[in-house]
């Protein structure tokens, strides 16, 4: 198993179900077999094309192989099996191994079909193999070669699979691809925005439950179309997520966010932070107390030190400063959903959850452990619970209007919710959009008052006023 493991890393092979073909695929296609050729150039087994076959009476099945069918994948192990499989299909073993091939289809291109006299259909699951793992990993390094000239600055292997349709002049294609390229920020903003200048997105399938046997990458199944001529233009599509329930949504992509869905959260932090906006720094490190030791006592957790229960509490001894400053930051930020209602991504205070004053990092920094965040300027106790809840209701508001799209999916789990990661970039932006600084004493009993009463709509309104106000003026 161990092997088998390591084999998939190396390649990048995730096998695709035939089920997740026959209910999600097939029947956008099946009233057009006969109009296409229909190719897989990572076609694994060849569960997304030779089920095909199934719709094809038995006395035609030979013949519509021949000349509709061709696959390719790197692994000559998986190219025998796709082939015996178009045998259980009734497909002659010599005519499967004519249309079935070894061939590595990122460096090597099939051109031939591109002068066959129907056109091209293109359905597959690539190889999803980031170039950050490549790069340090000897027996993946050699993949480094596919990312250099026309190709420099791609993020994935899969990436590479459609750009090299892109290259082909391939008019439609069905992709089954990490969800990133949706959803992700600087690994998918380079790909869209070469890729989605020729190509819509007629409809998208998007997984937030586990559909392959050895990863929980999160998916999402792309119908592409060729545009008529290429050009950067805002474009719609229906988008249906899949997680413990079914939800139908309209995404709208917009070149000028690198065609990313989902981006109301980003539009929001980005465009109204406010020009007096409050600085935050992350973790109390062993390093850290070690150069300020001294008399003081002040019990912590230890984030390196969970026992599947709890965190362990100790204490350490600190000089006058540090003490001062662990005590006088309250807060520290839940990267992760727990799975519980009330244990969701957002600012919390130490001594209520821990009990204690601080949060220790002894050993490795993790962002997936509770983190303790220091604030510039200080701010009282008062005006940082203040924070904390402005903080949470803009989280829970966007988390609710994007069904939580601007975060990543942490794991799937049995929980009443799909469990998310919050971004510490993200977090910071939310921050930086509190506008305490800058507001009158006037003001700042109004905006109490939207917090206090919950008022989240109103709340955005104020926030947005305020910093569009600084736009203008900083443009007069």
């Amino acid at each position: 198993m161990e092997t088998l493991n390591k084999k998939r890393r190396v390649y990048g092979e995730h096998l695709t179900p035939i089920q997740v073909f026959k209910e999600f695929i097939l029947p956008e296609i099946k009233d057009k077999l006969y109009d296409y050729i229909w190719i897989d150039l990572f076609a694994g087994k060849g569960n997304l094309i030779l089920p095909i076959l199934e719709l094809i009476p038995k006395n035609e099945r030979v013949e519509f192989f021949r000349e509709h069918i061709f696959l390719s994948d790197i692994q000559e192990e998986l190219v025998k099996q796709a082939i015996q499989n178009a045998v259980n299909y009734g497909i002659p073993k010599e005519i499967a191994k004519q249309n079935i091939v070894q061939r590595d289809t990122i460096k090597d291109y099939p051109k031939f079909l591109l002068n066959l006299e129907l056109p091209i259909y293109h359905i597959t699951n690539p190889p999803y193999l980031y170039i950050g793992y490549i790069v340090k990993h000897k027996e993946t390094q050699k993949y480094l070669q596919y990312f250099k000239g026309n190709n420099e600055g791609y993020q994935d292997l899969y990436q590479l699979g459609l750009i090299n349709d892109l290259y082909h002049g391939i008019k439609k294609m069905v992709y089954i691809i990490p969800s990133n390229f949706l959803f992700g920020f600087s690994v998918s903003n380079k790909i869209r925005d070469d890729f989605l200048k020729y190509y819509i997105i007629r409809k998208a399938i998007i997984f937030e439950k586990e559909i392959f046997e050895y990863t929980g990458t999160n998916v999402v199944i792309c119908f592409f179309e060729r545009k008529k001529e290429p050009k950067h233009e805002i474009f719609s599509f229906e988008g249906i997520k899949i997680n413990k329930k079914i939800q139908k949504k309209i995404y709208t992509l917009n070149p000028k966010n690198h065609y990313r869905a989902g981006s109301d959260f980003e539009e929001f932090v980005n465009e109204y932070q406010t020009n007096k906006y409050l600085k935050i720094k992350y973790y109390l490190t062993i390093e850290e107390v070690g150069k300020n030791k001294g008399e003081f006592e002040i019990e912590v957790i230890d984030a390196n030190a969970f026992n599947g229960k709890e965190y362990e509490r100790i204490k350490i001894y600190v000089n006058k400063e540090l003490y001062n400053k662990i005590e006088s930051n309250i807060l520290f930020v839940r990267t992760v959903d727990t799975g519980s209602l009330n244990g969701r991504a957002g600012l919390y205070k130490i001594k209520d959850v821990f009990g204690v004053n601080g949060i220790l990092v002894t050993k490795a920094r993790y962002r997936t452990h509770p983190i303790q965040i220091f604030i510039e300027p200080q701010l009282s106790v008062e005006e940082q619970t203040l924070l904390m809840s402005y903080f949470n209701l803009i989280l829970e508001y966007f988390r609710e209007k994007t069904d939580s799209e601007f975060m990543t999916t942490y794991k799937y789990s049995n929980s009443e919710y799909t469990r998310k990661y919050l971004g510490l970039s993200q977090v910071k932006k939310i921050v930086q959009t509190f506008p305490w600084l800058k507001l009158t004493e006037e003001e700042r009993m109004y905006f109490k008052d939207l917090i206090k009463n919950k008022d989240v709509v109103a709340l955005i309104s104020f926030v947005k006023k305020k910093n569009e106000k600084r736009r203008f003026t900083e443009i007069e």
